[in-house]
């Protein structure tokens, strides 16, 4: 039986060996597992009839199992296996970027985004004294995937990458349109994009495709629905008030009574990272002065809930019921010192066009700080309590939130056609590698994590070592190893600036403003080049010291 480092092997020999483009030696590996070849060696030993018959197209054939034999000569397939000198030449000049194309050609969410993770140093020291050589391009990459982490926290790395570079897509077409360089409409003007939803990623609207069913989560542990709390690591049964149908006190009167505790309390999957516990629960709440009531009674209810270190709500309702006069929707929220939480959960429920509907957020603090996990975090169990409660009631919901890809508009119409591939990144719990998705062409992860990798090299004795500049090696004298891996450096403390200075206003600005403010202050650091055509793709200076001045002021 084939293996995985079987199939990496085989990917490897079409892509390095015989220089297939990677789509096409997909393609083929695709045609050969259907025949049951998963391997050099199955494929050399085969009948020449059964790899013709599976690529249809008799000289490849014959020349892949030439390929095939020869691999094996060389000792590339068996227990004791080397690579062949041309392959073992390519492979010393790939980087970590190449993981995602050699990998499986299937693997799992938790797989796909551990395969693309990004450096990170948070040592402000070393930033203080590290200038960067970049051009325009991958540094609004950079601001754009980490500015994700803060505006869009439910999105994984691999959409935050997608979304990345749709961003660097569209400010450089623009870009060559104002230079001369390019002309006409863009493929988005063009109407590529219609239909499709958008967001807004530093001041741009991108057009994306929902990731439908591609089931991610960090590391943060799910737990069973309980009404108790889970940091106390036990499950505490549901009390009377939130197994209780809910009465029809509770649904028909406009005044707070006792009786309109007597609520159906849904609960959401306590969810736990670094020690800290979320839960959300659910109510319908028919009148803005049942709230304080409905409150008190889940506290007594639930008595786990006075020990949590937050309790944030919000509730959205039509009011007044009375359909003689003109109703409008109500709405309110509260942080108990869990910032933007009550905002975070306003939003949710305006996503869902939920009302009628208390929401509490309880959380217990682990004294560790999670940063914009938290909010993907507390987006999750809102979702989830939501989908619950209207479930409960029959309602039916689409919930925001969704995993997204990067549309990839002026590919799609230089194609002028899409093809779909079956299976693509996001549809079910395995993921497929390829660069069309229900017909659509996407921007990929792994081109914008390669694009990162090596775009951030060393000003000449202002590197990120500590040795000064008469010690340092001129450039030239570098290994191209060595330059890979001071990019990679480079990219590390350039990421960590961004996210301190994204953390320190991450707190103080809601997503919108922190959007917005992201394209300024990437004008305030961005390198100086030549203006017009002689500027284009032109390379200058970043300090980082610089970035980390755009940080928010103590106290402001």
């Amino acid at each position: 039986m084939a293996t995985q480092q079987d199939l990496q092997d085989l990917l490897r020999l079409l892509t390095v060996g015989r220089k297939i483009p990677m789509m096409q030696a997909m393609t083929q590996i695709k045609a050969l597992q259907a025949a049951d070849l998963r391997s050099i060696t199955q494929i050399a030993e085969a009948p020449l009839a059964s790899v013709q018959t599976a690529l249809k197209d008799d000289k490849g054939a014959r020349a892949l199992q030439n390929a095939c034999k020869a691999a094996i000569k060389r000792g590339l397939s068996g227990p004791n296996k080397r690579q062949p000198p041309d392959i073992a030449a390519s492979q010393a000049k790939r980087t970590k970027t190449d993981l995602f194309l050699t990998g499986p050609m299937e693997m799992t969410p938790q797989e796909l985004e551990k395969s693309l993770e990004l450096p990170l140093c948070m040592d402000e020291e070393r930033m203080s004294r590290t200038v960067i050589e970049t051009n325009r391009a991958p540094l609004v990459l950079a601001f754009a995937v980490e500015l994700l982490r803060y505006t869009m926290p439910e999105q994984p790395l691999s959409s935050r990458l997608s979304l990345g570079q749709a961003v660097v897509s569209a400010n450089s077409r623009s870009k060559a349109v104002s230079l001369g360089l390019d002309k006409g409409p863009s493929a988005d003007e063009e109407g590529w994009g219609e239909g499709q939803p958008r967001v807004k990623v530093m001041g741009r609207d991108i057009a994306v495709l929902k990731r439908g069913g591609y089931e991610w989560k960090g590391e943060e542990e799910v737990g069973e629905q309980t009404a108790g709390s889970a940091e106390e690591g036990s499950s505490v049964p549901k009390t009377q008030a939130e197994t209780e149908t809910q009465t029809s006190s509770a649904t028909a009167t406009l005044e707070p009574t006792l009786e309109s505790a007597w609520a159906t309390w849904a609960v959401s999957e306590p969810i736990t990272l670094k020690d800290s516990t979320f839960i959300a629960r659910a109510t319908h709440v028919s009148n803005p002065s049942q709230r304080k009531i409905l409150l008190q009674s889940l506290l007594d209810s639930v008595p786990s809930l006075k020990t949590a270190t937050h309790n944030a709500w919000a509730y959205r309702l039509r009011y007044p019921h009375d359909a003689a006069s003109t109703s409008f929707v109500r709405e309110d929220s509260f942080d108990d010192g869990e910032t933007g939480a009550g905002d975070l959960i306003l939003r949710i429920m305006r996503e869902s066009s939920t009302v009628d509907t208390l929401v509490v957020l309880t959380r217990w603090f682990g004294g560790t700080l999670l940063g914009p996990d938290r909010w993907r975090l507390m987006r999750r169990c809102v979702a989830s309590v939501l989908s619950e409660r209207l479930r409960k009631t029959g309602a039916q919901v689409s919930l925001g939130g969704e995993a997204l890809w990067g549309l990839d508009l002026e590919t799609m119409r230089a194609k002028k056609t899409a093809t779909v591939t079956s299976g693509g990144y996001g549809s079910g719990s395995r993921v497929q590698l390829g660069t069309e998705v229900m017909g659509m062409q996407i921007h990929r992860p792994e081109g914008a994590r390669g694009y990162l990798l090596r775009s951030f090299g060393s000003v000449e004795g202002q590197g990120t070592t500590t040795a000064t500049a008469s010690e340092k090696s001129p450039r030239k004298g570098k290994t191209q190893k060595a330059m890979e891996a001071e990019k990679e450096e480079n990219l590390g403390l350039l990421l960590g600036a961004l996210r301190i200075v994204f953390d320190s206003w991450a707190d103080h600005l809601d997503a919108v403003e922190l959007d917005r403010r992201a394209w300024g202050w990437y004008l305030a650091v961005r390198p100086d080049v030549e203006s017009g055509q002689a500027g284009w793709g032109a390379k200058g200076k970043v300090k980082l010291s610089d970035i980390l001045k755009l940080r928010r002021p103590p106290g402001k």
